[in-house]
């Protein structure tokens, strides 16, 4: 669940008009420029698979280990000017070239294998819980942009669907960060609790798969899950899960276009071109590589590069996340955005599990 690498025409995300003065004076040397932050970027990531490899931690994704390891940095020792530049191209490159090779995850014969039904089932469950957590979101007076982050990575996968829409959302870093802690907070939840209830919903393997698959945050933690009832449990939750990632190229330009409309309606005066959000070409590429693994048949030991790779470019790209978050900045927004993300995940558990029960 992940440039120019997918896109020249993408506008600068917001974090990158807040850099300081300082580091927007960093005077621009081309690679050179963006090799310091990018090192430092790669070594926040290499440390979350180090950690990761540690007695006890093996549950704990490397996304989100990068993230917290690149907070704390952040906020104890400062993320220094000369940093800035290839911070930033980790998190809008890299993140891009990631999603793009997530694609290589998945084929259409595997989308198939899910069947109408399941396939039903999951399309349901994410159009109906990002509708929820929007509106709930209103309820609850949270920001619309922390909202829609908190609705799609609890919607699609997580972590990698949270920095994905925010490349057309354009919110703080915090509340990206709010929300990846939210989908991973209920995530890791939902993957204590659902082999609990496995007695109690009386499934059978491949509908505790799709269960898992439909309502579980992200790739990881499906796969934990899922597993523990069987491995034909195992398999079918992680295609479904797959499938689910699929719908997150036509969300993330959905929101996109939103944003769009949102913006021109928001336009102060008529006759000035309003700043719209960037088309996300990245989300082309990622259905591009859907076809390409659909038609070509890549390696076993190719395929388990790439999904190294993809993991930890998406571990960089949460790095560099966590390396422009302020603690303070997090913390001011309240605990309404974390109500709202219990809610969200009470839901698309509830709603998948009711569709299964009701089409089983």
């Amino acid at each position: 669940m992940t440039l120019i690498s997918a896109s020249n025409a993408a506008e600068p995300l917001n974090h990158a008009a807040r850099a300081p003065a300082a580091a927007q004076r960093w005077p621009a040397r081309g690679v050179h420029s963006i090799l310091p932050g990018l090192l430092l970027t790669s070594l926040v990531a290499g440390t979350s698979f180090a950690i990761r490899m540690l007695p006890g931690m093996t549950t704990f994704s490397p996304l989100i280990l990068s993230m917290v390891i690149g907070i704390a940095y952040h906020n104890i020792v400062g993320t220094a000017a000369w940093a800035k530049r290839g911070v930033t191209f980790g998190l809008r490159r890299l993140l891009r070239l990631a999603i793009i090779l997530l694609g290589l995850q998945l084929t259409a014969s595997q989308v198939i294998e899910i069947g109408g039904r399941g396939l039903g089932i999951i399309a349901a469950s994410v159009l109906a819980t990002f509708a929820f957590t929007i509106w709930t979101g209103k309820w609850l007076g949270v920001a619309p942009k922390l909202a829609q982050l908190i609705a799609a990575g609890t919607s699609i996968c997580g972590a990698s669907a949270v920095i994905a829409t925010n490349t057309v959302t354009n919110a703080d870093d915090e509340d990206v960060a709010y929300s990846v802690a939210c989908v991973t907070v209920f995530g890791s939840v939902a993957m204590f609790s659902y082999p609990l209830l496995r007695g109690l919903v009386h499934l059978d393997p491949q509908s505790f798969g799709l269960w898992a698959g439909a309502s579980i945050h992200e790739i990881a933690q499906v796969v934990a899950v899922a597993f523990q009832d069987g491995q034909k449990a195992g398999e079918f939750g992680t295609i479904a899960k797959l499938s689910r990632v699929m719908l997150l190229a036509p969300m993330v330009i959905a929101i996109g276009f939103m944003a769009a409309r949102g913006t021109k309606r928001r336009t102060p005066e008529a006759g000035k071109p309003s700043a719209l959000p960037p088309l996300p070409w990245f989300v082309l590429g990622f259905v591009a590589m859907v076809g390409i693994n659909s038609l070509v048949a890549i390696p076993p030991d190719a395929r388990a590069w790439i999904v190294a790779a993809t993991t930890f470019l998406l571990s960089v790209a949460l790095a560099a996340m966590g390396l422009e978050t302020d603690i303070g900045k997090l913390a001011s927004r309240g605990l309404r955005p974390a109500l709202l993300g219990a809610f969200a995940f009470l839901f698309i558990a509830a709603f998948s599990l009711t569709l299964i029960k009701l089409t089983g």
